[in-house]
């Protein structure tokens, strides 16, 4: 299939360039007076380098994408919506909701600020990128990422399936109603860290903030560390190992928990359900 290539060109107006199918964009602007939307909507095959997308809902039911060293501007809202086989490199999105509804995203060395980011869609395959989103990846699936470095408030709920390596995390109800979910060698830094999730695992893990993973079922952690961690485990099922003190643990349901120790373990007389897990201290026993 010959491949249409435009230059050098400013586009403006409503579907600029709508249903083309093998369309090639050199140092292209979507920008302009007219302030037009839908500007690359229905192609097929579009490749993208170093254009610059200041309009609205530029790339929506497209069919292979291709972005390198591109600039999606704060006003380029809601960029990639109901869109498949996607890859992005080198790229700066700076619009909000900028990628939602889709299907097979790649995305490496990227700068991402947008709320909302990555909603309803996977797999995703995240290289060395920062994305800074309130509410990121919700409902996503089978996200791989590694090197992420994340700013966000409400991350990974719902998300079903992935592995996150070398990453850092600086959220608060992160992956909230997850499953099975493999984070490995990475930082996670928030408040209510993975309640409600399921087959949720931690692998030489830094955590730190209140009340972390509290109503998991199937949740294990292996060789991980926690700084202000307190009533931590509450009303879980868990496989714990971690290095170090926990501040605190409350009324842990089910499994076992070993740690260096611990400044309070807490079993109240008004637990909903008994606290049946063995609270355990490395070397000494039982507590």
């Amino acid at each position: 299939m010959e491949k249409k290539i435009i230059e050098g060109q400013r586009f403006g107006e409503e579907r600029a360039l709508y249903n083309i199918a093998g369309l090639v964009l050199l140092n292209c602007t979507f920008a302009g007076p007219e302030d037009g939307e839908s500007a690359v909507k229905e192609c097929t095959d579009v490749a993208a380098k170093d254009c610059r997308f200041l309009l609205r809902y530029p790339l929506w039911h497209t069919d292979g994408i291709t972005l390198t060293d591109c600039y999606m501007s704060a006003e380029c809202r809601a960029a990639i919506w109901y869109s498949n086989d996607i890859l992005i490199s080198g790229t700066q999105m700076y619009g909000i909701k900028a990628v939602r509804e889709c299907r097979d995203i790649s995305l490496e060395k990227c700068d991402i600020i947008s709320p909302e980011f990555g909603w309803r869609s996977g797999p995703f395959r995240i290289q060395d990128c920062s994305v800074d989103s309130e509410y990121a990846f919700f409902e996503a699936w089978d996200i791989h990422a590694a090197g992420l470095k994340l700013k966000g408030k409400y991350t990974f709920q719902y998300v079903k399936g992935g592995e996150l390596d070398r990453c850092f995390l600086d959220t608060k109800d992160a992956f909230w109603h997850s499953e099975g979910l493999t984070v490995r060698d990475s930082v996670i830094k928030g408040e209510y860290l993975g309640w409600y999730s399921k087959n949720l695992t931690l692998i030489n893990c830094d955590i730190e903030g209140t009340q972390p993973l509290c109503y998991c079922q199937g949740l294990k952690l292996v060789n991980c560390r926690m700084k202000g961690c307190d009533f931590t485990f509450e009303y879980s099922d868990v496989d714990a190992d971690i290095q170090g003190e926990i501040l605190s643990v409350k009324n842990v349901i089910s499994g076992k928990v070993v740690a260096d120790g611990y400044g309070e373990v807490m079993r109240t007389p008004d637990s909903k359900y008994e606290p049946k897990a063995q609270i355990i201290i490395r070397g000494e026993g039982e507590v």
